[in-house]
């Protein structure tokens, strides 16, 4: 026989719990990531997934954008190409802190984006507001920052497609849609990363200099390989914490009904 300890209002309770089964906002984060991670698997999943390249560039050069105005240097423009590369110019020169930081913020900034989606779309609360705010930055950025013109259709579309999905979509449907772009944004931080053990930085099919991880090296010391893989480290780790957070941080409501079940 099991034992039981006495409740305060008198109902018996064991010792311990499983907890609670995943919740269809945890199942929708996991079927986000398996039809993700399968599309990267089939001979048409590049092309399906062709947009969210795309997106998971203009979130990395807009991390380098906002981290350049902060450093005070000015953020001048950004370019997207069809090649999914890109490049954010800075108004004038950094200081060496400014250099450190900017060479940085590309990729840590795309996880740390990709992982706050994760967290949002777990949450359950807002995924609507996270769409539309997505929809306003890119618009923004194309009005304000981009240069040339396929990322100006690159930003257009993609602003025009986060309206929809924020005005259309309810709230079950959205927090699936934001999984699904968060994911990808996560799994892009991880992959892109593989351009920084070149040799040289290729941008619209130009040899352009150095890398993100080179001018790092260059600024802070250390080897492109290294920054190389504790960026790699930091998606990693900033894509298990989301999920992490996601899973362990329940809903209110949904501990106070496992409390009363108790």
């Amino acid at each position: 026989m099991p034992l039981l300890i006495s409740s305060p209002n008198n109902k018996p309770r064991p010792t311990r719990s499983l907890g609670p089964p995943p919740s269809h906002r945890e199942r929708g984060i996991i079927l986000a990531l398996i039809t993700s991670l399968l599309l990267w698997q089939l001979p048409f999943g590049g092309l399906v997934l062709y947009p969210f390249k795309l997106l998971a560039t203009w979130i990395h050069e807009m991390s380098h954008g906002l981290i350049m105005l902060l450093c005070g240097t000015g953020f001048e423009s950004l370019e997207i190409y069809q090649d999914t590369s890109g490049i954010a110019h800075a108004a004038r020169g950094a200081t060496p802190l400014g250099h450190i930081l900017i060479a940085s913020s590309g990729y840590m900034g795309t996880s740390i984006l990709g992982a706050v989606l994760l967290v949002v779309a777990g949450r359950g609360q807002g995924a609507r507001i996270a769409l539309a705010l997505s929809a306003v930055a890119m618009a923004m950025s194309a009005l304000i920052w981009v240069d040339n013109r396929f990322g100006l259709i690159v930003t257009g579309v993609g602003a025009a497609a986060f309206t929809v999905l924020a005005l259309t979509l309810n709230e079950r449907w959205a927090r699936w849609a934001l999984s699904f772009v968060a994911a990808q944004a996560c799994i892009n931080a991880v992959l892109d990363i593989r351009v920084l053990f070149r040799a040289q930085l290729v941008i619209n099919g130009q040899t352009v200099g150095q890398s993100d991880a080179h001018r790092m090296a260059s600024a802070a010391g250390g080897s492109p390989t290294l920054w190389a893989v504790l960026w790699l480290i930091w998606s990693f780790g900033a894509f298990y914490l989301a999920l992490r957070f996601t899973h362990t941080r329940e809903p209110l409501q949904t501990r106070i009904q496992l409390t009363e079940q108790t």
